[in-house]
C-alpha cells in the first residue's frame, strides 16, 4: 500500500472510532412512597434482552450485609467483582428521591436492555424487580410505577 493510502486509511479510522463509541448519559429519577419505614437499599442495574446482568448503575445503601435483600441484583450480579466500584450511596428515606445518571452506550437503548430495581426496607418486605423498564426511548419522561416503596421512576436521555 502506498503511504497517501496508509494515511487516508489512518485518518479515516480515527474519525470514525469516536462515532462508534458515541453513548448518552441517562439521568434516573426514582421517587419513593411515604411506606413508613427507615431508608431503602436500591440496587439499580442493567439487564440484556435474555434477562441476564449486565451492569450496576447504583446502589442506595451503605451496608453490605444487606445486599443479600436485593435479591434479583445480588444474585445476577454475583460474579461481578467490579459491581461496587463508584456506584454506591446512601440509602433512601421513604418520600425521598434518588436521582442516578450513568453513562451509557447507543448500542443499548432500543435494543432489548431493561432497568431494573430492587428495593429493601429493614423490618419490611423484600420488593426484587421493584421496577422494571424497558431502556428504549419510547420510556423517556414516561413515570413507571413500582411495586412497593418506588412511587415511580423516570428516566431522561441526554
Amino acid at each position: 500500500m502506498s503511504k497517501p493510502l496508509l494515511t487516508a486509511l489512518a485518518a479515516a479510522c480515527a474519525l470514525a472510532l469516536p462515532a462508534l463509541a458515541h453513548g448518552r448519559t441517562l439521568a434516573l429519577t426514582a421517587q419513593l412512597k411515604n411506606y413508613g419505614g427507615d431508608g431503602a437499599y436500591l440496587a439499580v442495574y442493567l439487564t440484556d434482552a435474555k434477562g441476564a446482568y449486565v451492569r450496576t448503575l447504583w446502589v442506595a445503601g451503605g451496608k453490605a450485609k444487606y445486599y443479600k435483600h436485593l435479591s434479583d441484583w445480588s444474585r445476577l450480579s454475583a460474579g461481578d467483582a467490579r459491581r461496587l466500584n463508584g456506584v454506591t450511596g446512601a440509602s433512601v428515606g421513604a418520600g425521598r428521591t434518588l436521582k442516578v445518571t450513568a453513562d451509557l452506550a447507543d448500542a443499548l437503548i432500543d435494543a432489548g436492555y431493561e432497568i431494573r430495581i430492587d428495593a429493601a426496607a429493614e423490618d419490611m418486605r423484600d420488593s426484587p424487580s421493584e421496577v422494571r423498564m424497558p431502556l428504549s426511548t419510547a420510556s423517556v419522561g414516561k413515570p413507571q410505577p413500582g411495586r412497593q416503596y418506588i412511587q415511580s421512576v423516570t428516566v431522561q436521555l441526554q
